[in-house]
């Protein structure tokens, strides 16, 4: 059952859109995913039973993407797409029915409303907020490759300093699967400032059953893709934003170029 809104909510800032969309024709061959970007949450789900404080932290969205991948969009004249909700409701970089879609422990935290979920609620949120999502980067990928198009995917993170205790050196990493050209030519444009600690395939790595994004839009239809990581610490302030979107749009290798026909 859905519970009436509580007093003073609009139901569009309640519900808003599942993805935010900037610069749709921008010029770049670099397309931007965030799906971590939010972590809003509607009312009726009672913050899934967390402390408000819980809401902030790393496990509710990834702190500091949002506002990177927006300035990297301006940069870029990229097209980026941002999730609107929180990744504890469903996660848009996991596959649906995996246990990490719709966690029932996130980092060490238990998050009690999303145990014993039946089907129909868990159909539910995937129809509101994942599917709409991915449907609108499809449908850019597909008009890009209809136009012929030259395209590369960089979804925009941010990794926690410290996991389960355990310090991470690394101030960025770049995953990748089958795309080893563009991440390494990433990695080589960050590496151009000695005093940066940026790594392949770190903290994470890629994998079919805890990775949506990359395999899905970009190795299954053969486009380069890659996740960029940057630790949030480093995100911390609007100065280090800017500083590392400046960063990602200089490492990022120049346009490719369009086939010959």
């Amino acid at each position: 059952m859905v519970m009436q809104l509580g007093k003073g909510i609009q139901p569009e800032k309640d519900w808003p859109a599942a993805v935010e969309v900037l610069n749709e024709g921008g010029a770049s061959d670099i397309v931007l995913l965030c799906e971590h970007a939010s972590n809003h949450m509607p009312a009726e789900y009672r913050q899934l039973g967390l402390d408000a404080s819980h809401l902030q932290r790393h496990i509710a969205w990834d702190i500091g993407a949002a506002e990177v991948t927006r300035l990297l969009s301006a940069r870029l004249e990229a097209p980026a797409f941002l999730s609107g909700y929180s990744r504890l409701l469903i996660d848009l970089n996991r596959p649906l029915g995996t246990s990490g879609s719709i966690p029932v422990l996130s980092e060490d935290t238990d998050i009690p409303g999303n145990v014993g979920l039946d089907e129909a609620e868990r159909e539910r949120r995937a129809a509101i907020m994942f599917t709409p999502f991915h449907d609108r980067v499809a449908a850019q990928l597909d008009r890009r490759a209809k136009d012929g198009r030259a395209t590369r995917i960089a979804t925009i993170h941010s990794f926690t300093p410290v996991f389960l205790g355990i310090a991470r050196p690394w101030h960025a990493g770049v995953l990748y699967d089958r795309a080893g050209d563009f991440g390494e030519a990433i990695l080589a444009g960050l590496r151009r400032d000695g005093k940066l600690n940026a790594a392949a395939n770190v903290p994470y790595v890629i994998t079919r059953d805890a990775d949506y994004a990359v395999p899905i839009h970009g190795d299954d239809r053969g486009i380069p893709a890659v996740l960029i990581e940057i630790r949030q610490d480093l995100l911390a302030s609007r100065s280090g934003i800017e500083a590392w979107a400046d960063r990602v749009a200089a490492a990022l290798p120049a346009q490719q170029k369009e086939k010959a026909s």
